[in-house]
């Protein structure tokens, strides 16, 4: 029975992580106007469509920010953490608790998303310099707007560009200080330890 537990709880968080992977790589792409004719990026829309479809009939978007995604996001997620928290303790969170807990676990999801673009532009930075394709022109996109603003911080020193270091301890400070916190009141307002 515990095996069983393990393996439904495994296949939830699989799942569900990654699809909301897809939509919040969906709403990032719409943020930075990525090209959507990019063969990764019609993917992500093929994926996502079926879902968010509906609710854009009802929800608009407002000056870039894709309102549609952020709900499906949270909706995605908030049954996530109600599905484990009823198969792991049998019993349901606050729905406080499990709001707080959703937008915490959404944030840090979009914080690791950023570390591993920027790790991984770094990576093919090294290997690969200038190589085209399409992976690397979703990265790149998404990557920039951070990368402008730590170069504008901190300068390069010759061919060494420390921008990439700044980013990841600004992504990590922000998890300490800001996504730790809330998922502490998430579960003091859940109720439940999961």
């Amino acid at each position: 029975m515990v095996f069983l537990r393990e393996a439904l709880l495994y296949l939830i968080s699989t799942l569900f992580g990654l699809y909301l992977f897809a939509v919040l790589l969906r709403f990032l792409l719409q943020w930075v106007r990525a090209d959507f004719s990019n063969p990764v990026s019609q993917f992500v829309v093929a994926v996502t469509n079926p879902l968010l479809r509906p609710l854009r009939r009802y929800i608009p978007g407002f000056r870039g920010i894709d309102f549609p995604s952020l709900l499906l996001m949270l909706l995605l997620k908030i049954t996530e953490l109600f599905l484990v928290s009823w198969i792991s303790v049998g019993r349901a969170p606050g729905w406080a608790g499990l709001m707080v807990l959703s937008v915490a676990s959404l944030l840090q999801f979009a914080i690791y998303v950023f570390m591993f673009a920027v790790f991984l532009q770094v990576v093919l930075s090294w290997v690969n310099p200038g190589a085209y394709n399409p992976v690397t022109v979703i990265i790149y996109r998404l990557t920039e707007p951070l990368m402008r603003r730590a170069r504008a911080l901190v300068p390069t020193a010759g061919a060494l560009d420390f921008s990439p270091l700044i980013i990841l301890v600004g992504l990590q400070l922000c998890i300490i200080l800001i996504i730790k916190p809330l998922t502490a009141a998430g579960h003091r307002l859940a109720g439940v330890l999961f």
